[in-house]
């Protein structure tokens, strides 16, 4: 076992449940800490320590650091596109300032490594939609995606002024059976399966046609620890990487639902979410990524139905 010290803030949400199971199986159950404000989500209980913490707390996180020996960060902690709309300023104040809290403790105790996740989001309406590339017009709409887009800039400021190992994603939207979704535009691809078990019908709250890059967890797991267990000197990309495994839209994933079950049926009233997923790329051009370090998805639209299927 590696004898780094990890800690994960926002533990219990979608990403973090299944992100910090893989890091126990790499490091030991007693080499990453779990934390949260929330309570402890089931599946972590039993398999290592767990602390409750507000990230916003500087002198309790720097605090936490120091006492546990801390040597890399994960942050996952955020308020998600569609939640942060119906609250800006705080989706601002949250997402920005538990980054710079983690930055700048890492600068302070010099950290070996930080993790925190960007997204899609960062991109909008004038950002090419086809295979968007790595470097393009980036202007986005929604606070999610403005805190997104500063938050690439003061990682790779951090690395550029102070050193510090900092590595970020940009995530399409995930799906998963394990964990809940967190409140994204992207939900409906999680949301649709459950309904499909429940009620064999599903209605979709984006339009039939709508494509967005989407990848499954346990993809993006793999992905972010790739990344992060890269030598340093293959990192090329300080901001965050774009990264890509699939794209499809409402009609295409309910097609393959009824592959396994021909009863369902899906329905189309789009919301105010709509307007947010028309200013996301159709799909994504994540080359950078699979030179870099090797990024290769294994989950394609019918291989992950297939799994979603079976284990919800």
């Amino acid at each position: 076992m590696k004898k780094d010290k990890i800690l994960v803030i926002g533990a219990c949400g979608q990403i973090g449940v299944e992100l910090t199971l893989a890091l126990r199986k790499m490091y030991g159950d007693a080499g990453v800490l779990a934390s949260d404000l929330r309570e402890e989500h089931d599946l972590l209980k039993g398999t290592g320590p767990y602390v409750s913490l507000d990230v916003m707390n500087k002198e309790m996180l720097h605090v936490l650091v120091i006492r546990h020996n801390i040597t890399q960060i994960y942050l996952l902690a955020a308020i998600l596109s569609a939640t942060g709309e119906k609250n800006p300023l705080l989706a601002w104040h949250i997402n920005m300032q538990s980054l710079l809290n983690v930055l700048d403790i890492a600068k302070e105790e010099n950290l070996d490594k930080i993790y925190w996740p960007s997204s899609i989001a960062v991109f909008g309406p004038n950002s090419p939609l086809q295979d968007t590339p790595q470097h393009t017009i980036i202007e986005p709409t929604t606070i999610y995606g403005i805190s997104k887009f500063a938050g690439e800039r003061w990682c790779e400021y951090y690395n550029n002024r102070y050193g510090v190992d900092v590595r970020s994603l940009r995530y399409p939207g995930l799906i998963s059976y394990k964990s809940a979704p967190g409140g994204g535009t992207t939900d409906y691809a999680i949301e649709i399966f459950h309904e499909a078990k429940e009620n064999q019908h599903y209605t979709s709250f984006l339009a039939e046609n709508t494509y967005l890059p989407m990848m499954y967890m346990p993809d993006a797991i793999r992905a972010t620890i790739e990344l992060m267990e890269a030598d340093a000197s293959k990192i090329s990309v300080r901001s965050a990487y774009n990264l890509s495994a699939m794209s499809f839209s409402p009609k295409e994933i309910a097609a393959e639902i009824k592959q396994h079950m021909p009863a369902f049926t899906i329905s189309y009233e789009p919301d105010y979410r709509q307007q947010i997923a028309d200013g996301w790329p159709d799909s994504m051009d994540d080359s950078l990524a699979r030179t870099d370090w090797g990024w290769k998805p294994e989950y394609d639209l019918v291989k992950m139905t297939e799994d979603m299927m079976k284990n919800i």
